[in-house]
C-alpha cells in the first residue's frame, strides 16, 4: 500500500520501514542544488520556471526548486524557511553593481566569479576583547519580517497534508556565525588564546539564534516535522577541532540549544555536519539529535555505513550519503544507480533513512545524474 509523502517521511524517521526510502531534495541549502544544475535540469525535462533563489538570496547561489521539478524528483519534503529583514533585501538589492552584499550579521560576500559568492568581510576579525561585543550592532532577530510568511505557508502545507514540513531557518549555527564573523583562522585561534572571548562571543550568537528559532517555530505552531540545525565540525579525514574541546565550549551550546527547540516543538530535530564527525557521535545522540546530515561518505570513518547503521542506526536517522564529490559530478548514470543501491542496502533496513546528495548538489553534476539518483532510489528503495 502506497503511502503519502509525509507518512513516508515519518515513518522513516520514527525507526519504521514505510513502503520506500524517502527522498529528499529541495528542502534547505543543505538538500538543493546549486542553480546551474537546477538550470539544467529543467532544460532536460522541458520545465518552464523561473529561476528563484533559496531565500531569495542570490549570493548563496542554491536554487529554490519549482513545483514540477521537486514532482520528479520525488521529494517527499517541502521546506518553508524564513527571511532576512526587509531592511536587509531592500540594501543589497540597491546597492552598486560589484559591490559586496552585506548580511544581517555584518557579514559580506564578494563575487569572485559570476554567480559565485564568497565571504570576504568578517566584522570582528580583529576582536579579541569580551567588552566589544557589547558594542556591536548584533541583527534584530524580532524584526517581524523575517518569519511574517511562516504561519500561512505551513497551515497551507498542513492542509494539504501531502509532504512532511522541513522546516530550515537560514543558519542558526552558532559556530559557523562565529567563524564568519571573526574568520576561520581568527576564531579557531581565539578558541585557544583567548578563551573566554570566544565562548562569549559563542553564547551571544547562540542567544540570538534561540530568540529567531523561537519566534519561527511560535508562527510553525504543529505544523511542522523536521527543524533544522547544525554547525560544520569535520573536515575530510579528522574533526575541525578536537573531541575535549567540542565537549568543553560547543557541545553545551548545541545541548542547550536542542533543549530549547523541543521544548517548543515536537518535530524531529535534523543536524547539519560535513565532513568526518564519527568521533561525535556518542555526543549527538546524548544532546538528543534526531536526524543527522549529509554522512560525507568521502569523508574518513563516515564511509563506513555498516558501522553507522550497526552502531547508531537505533538512535540516529541518517539523510544523505550519496556522495556529490565524486559519483555524482564525475560518475556515469550507471556508476551513481550503483551507489544508490550500494547505500540504500546498507542504511535502509529497519527504517532511518532519508535518501538525498551529500550537501547543496554541485554546479558540476550533470542533470543525468540528478534523474539516475532518483529513479535508482525509486527502484532500489523498496521495501518487502
Amino acid at each position: 500500500m502506497a503511502l503519502t509523502s509525509r507518512e513516508r517521511v515519518l515513518a522513516a524517521i520514527h525507526h519504521e520501514e514505510p513502503d520506500r526510502v524517502p527522498i529528499v531534495l529541495g528542502a534547505s541549502n543543505a538538500t538543493t542544488m546549486k542553480m546551474a544544475p537546477y538550470r539544467r535540469l529543467k532544460g532536460l525535462l522541458g520545465i518552464q520556471a523561473d529561476d528563484r533563489y533559496l531565500y531569495d538570496w542570490p549570493e548563496l547561489g542554491s536554487a529554490a526548486l519549482d513545483d514540477a521539478t521537486l514532482s520528479r524528483l520525488r521529494s517527499d519534503v517541502r521546506g518553508v524557511h524564513d527571511r532576512f529583514p526587509a531592511v536587509i533585501y531592500e540594501r543589497n538589492q540597491n546597492r552598486s553593481p560589484g559591490s559586496m552584499s552585506i548580511d544581517d550579521w555584518g557579514i559580506g560576500r564578494i563575487e569572485i566569479q559570476p554567480g559565485v559568492w564568497f565571504p570576504g568581510v568578517h566584522p570582528l576579525e580583529n576582536v579579541t576583547n569580551p567588552a566589544a561585543l557589547q558594542h556591536y550592532p548584533w541583527p534584530d532577530m524580532d524584526d517581524p519580517t523575517r518569519v511574517s510568511h511562516v504561519r500561512q505557508q505551513a497551515e497551507r502545507l498542513a492542509m494539504k497534508n501531502q509532504y512532511a514540513i522541513f522546516a530550515a531557518p537560514w543558519l542558526l549555527f552558532p559556530l559557523e556565525r562565529a567563524m564568519d564573523l571573526q574568520g576561520m583562522e581568527n576564531f579557531l585561534q581565539n578558541i585557544a588564546l583567548h578563551h573566554d572571548f570566544a565562548q562569549e562571543l559563542l553564547q551571544k550568537i547562540a542567544s540570538l539564534c534561540k530568540t529567531l528559532m523561537g519566534n519561527f517555530l511560535n508562527q510553525l505552531g504543529e505544523n511542522v516535522d523536521i527543524i533544522k540545525i547544525g554547525d560544520d565540525l569535520g573536515m575530510q579525514d579528522r574533526l575541525l577541532i578536537s573531541p575535549r574541546m567540542y565537549r568543553d565550549l560547543i557541545k553545551p551550546i548545541h545541548a542547550d540549544y536542542i533543549a530549547f527547540i523541543k521544548a517548543h516543538t515536537k518535530a524531529k530535530v535534523f543536524f547539519h555536519t560535513d565532513g568526518d564527525v564519527f568521533d561525535l557521535l556518542d555526543d549527538f545522540v546524548e544532546i538528543g539529535i534526531d536526524i543527522l546530515n549529509p554522512i560525507q561518505t568521502s569523508a574518513g570513518k563516515m564511509a563506513d555505513l555498516s558501522a553507522l547503521k550497526s552502531r547508531y542506526g537505533k538512535n540516529l536517522c541518517f539523510c544523505g550519503a550519496i556522495d556529490t564529490q565524486s559519483i555524482l559530478s564525475r560518475g556515469t548514470p550507471a556508476q551513481v544507480r550503483q551507489e544508490v543501491r550500494r547505500v540504500i542496502e546498507q542504511l535502509s533496513p529497519g527504517g532511518g533513512y532519508l535518501l538525498a546528495a551529500v550537501h547543496t548538489i554541485t554546479a558540476d553534476v550533470p542533470a543525468e545524474n540528478i534523474l539516475a539518483m532518483v529513479d535508482a532510489a525509486l527502484e532500489f528503495g523498496r521495501y518487502p
